[in-house]
């Protein structure tokens, strides 16, 4: 884990990969959960037995999931101190090059690509990259975006 204390640390290493955070199996029981939280029940998620029949043999999970685990991922990677306060600002440019099979393991890669200074703090551009273990092509490619607060 790379930590930084302060927002010169972070400018530092921008252009940087900072590592990559733990594996995390992605579970049927999690996929169920997101499905059950947004209402997205489609079969190629939840239902195994139609999904072993499917283009991929198995349930995958929503790429909204895979996006959402971005912040979990992440605080593996890194951690940034010397804020009030820091919130998600939005994304970037995001795709899903890649499904996730229920069963499968994830990891995010993190690489710091820019800093915006504001009056208040900073917008942080961060690329992450989530990867399926054994995979060729990664999952999600996501500009995610934290604003800073001093």
């Amino acid at each position: 884990m790379r930590v930084f204390e302060g927002l010169d640390q972070v400018e530092n290493a921008i252009g940087e990969h900072l590592g990559f955070s733990d594996w995390m199996e992605i579970t049927q029981e999690r996929v169920d959960a997101f499905a059950e939280a947004t209402g997205d029940h489609q079969w190629i998620h939840v239902d195994p037995a139609r999904a072993a029949e499917g283009p991929y043999g198995s349930t995958i999970a929503h790429g909204y999931l895979t996006l959402s685990l971005l912040p979990v991922l992440g605080a593996d990677v890194m951690d940034i101190r010397g804020f009030r306060m820091m919130i998600n600002y939005g994304l970037g440019k995001v795709r899903f090059p890649a499904p996730v099979r229920v069963g499968s393991r994830i990891r995010a890669g993190v690489e710091l690509a820019s800093l915006e200074r504001t009056p208040s703090g900073a917008k942080l551009t961060s690329v992450v990259t989530i990867e399926v273990e054994g995979g060729g092509r990664p999952a999600v490619v996501a500009e995610a975006i934290r604003l800073m607060v001093e």
